[in-house]
């Protein structure tokens, strides 16, 4: 087990109606906030009213910022920002999923930065000072409302980076599993896959002794993969939605990958993708994450046959270890499938022509992963085994 520093202090306040706490909560930190969401969804829905009259209960004064898209634009954030500056906003309120809340994350910091935002997400600048964020969570897929990372993207040049500093964490996150409930069904889809890789880029590293941070990866991946079909045939099941919304946060707030060396090559690999086909992170890690399996299994085989007995339950006696690797991978390209989830980019109309240019930008800044390093050619390579 590697040495390691834990730490996460965002207050997650759990259950049903509790976006009603929102207003009270918010006021401890600020009596004038950004509101940032997304598209016409949480009106459509009542939780910008729930929220809003939470707020003015409170006494809480806000100014509204929506427009968020699926991989969030730079260009909304600089809005924002300007926004915050201008209106002396003391505290930013991210009501939404991932995109959402990496928005607020990148507004928060670039209000406090002297230079261009983007440069905290394109080059080693890291933020000094942020004004404090909050959530109330509608999509459980991204974890960003209790991680300490942000991912945008700038359209202009196809660029879709990260930025993860300790001042990311958002003070509080509002999880009512009930705001899940008129989800659509593509991004209950694609968020499952997406809180899946989560845990699978913490769970397949070359380390050993490992075994809690093994056990705890196993349970938070089993409890998806019983949960999310439940959702999906019964979209008002509160139970199940609890235990994928608290999977989701368990997934990203950083214990499940404490004394491991982490991964993360699939994870840069997709930006690449859907920085220049726009499609939805997880739909799009649903395609690469079988195919980096396929690519780097034979590094350390026994993390495979582990996968496949302890997360599949597949009995690999009689197996080969090269059968029982390839099993575990095939369990997952079909649950993947029985979601309604693409496994091939084939399968989505994209070919080949952008390959040399993503493998390229996804190693801009060296090689990327710990299970197995990869290069240019290594990423070229997966591409092709998820074409």
């Amino acid at each position: 087990m590697e040495n390691f520093t834990w730490f996460n202090p965002t207050k997650i306040i759990f259950g049903k109606d509790s976006h009603l706490q929102v207003g009270e909560v918010t006021a401890a930190y600020a009596k004038k906030v950004l509101l940032h969401y997304g598209g016409k969804s949480i009106k459509a829905t009542g939780t910008y009213d729930a929220v809003t009259a939470a707020l003015k209960s409170a006494g809480v004064e806000y100014v509204e910022l929506g427009g968020v898209q699926p991989n969030p634009r730079v260009s909304l954030v600089y809005e924002g920002i300007r926004i915050c500056r201008e209106e002396n906003i003391g505290f930013i309120l991210a009501v939404g999923g991932g995109s959402v809340i990496d928005s607020a994350k990148a507004i928060a910091a670039g209000v406090c930065y002297d230079g261009d935002v983007w440069e905290l997400y394109s080059t080693p600048a890291q933020p000094e000072k942020m004004l404090p964020l909050g959530v109330v969570l509608t999509i459980p897929a991204a974890g960003s409302e209790s991680s300490d990372g942000s991912v945008i993207t700038k359209a202009e040049t196809q660029e879709k980076r990260s930025c993860c500093s300790d001042l990311m964490y958002p003070k509080f996150a509002i999880l009512n599993p009930q705001l899940c409930y008129t989800l659509p069904k593509n991004q209950i889809q694609a968020g499952g896959a997406d809180i899946l890789a989560h845990v699978m880029e913490r769970y397949f590293v070359p380390n050993v002794h490992t075994d809690l941070t093994d056990r705890l990866c196993e349970a938070t991946m089993k409890s998806l993969i019983g949960n999310l079909p439940c959702v999906l045939e019964n979209i008002e099941d509160y139970d199940a939605w609890a235990e994928v919304m608290w999977t989701g946060n368990i997934a990203h707030n950083g214990l499940l990958g404490r004394g491991r060396v982490e991964d993360w090559a699939s994870h840069n690999i997709e930006h690449e993708l859907s920085a220049i086909y726009d499609i939805a992170h997880g739909a799009g890690l649903a395609i690469i994450f079988p195919a980096w399996m396929r690519y780097v299994y034979k590094e350390h085989p026994a993390r495979f046959v582990q996968f496949a007995q302890r997360v599949w339950d597949i009995d690999t006696a009689g197996m080969s270890e090269d059968e029982a690797c390839h099993a575990g991978i095939d369990a997952l390209e079909d649950f993947f499938r029985g979601l309604g989830l693409a496994t091939h980019l084939s399968e989505i109309g994209i070919g080949e022509k952008d390959f040399d240019v993503m493998a390229r930008k996804a190693c801009v800044g060296g090689t990327l992963g710990n299970f197995k390093k990869l290069g240019v050619d290594d990423v070229k390579a997966v591409f092709e085994l998820a074409l």
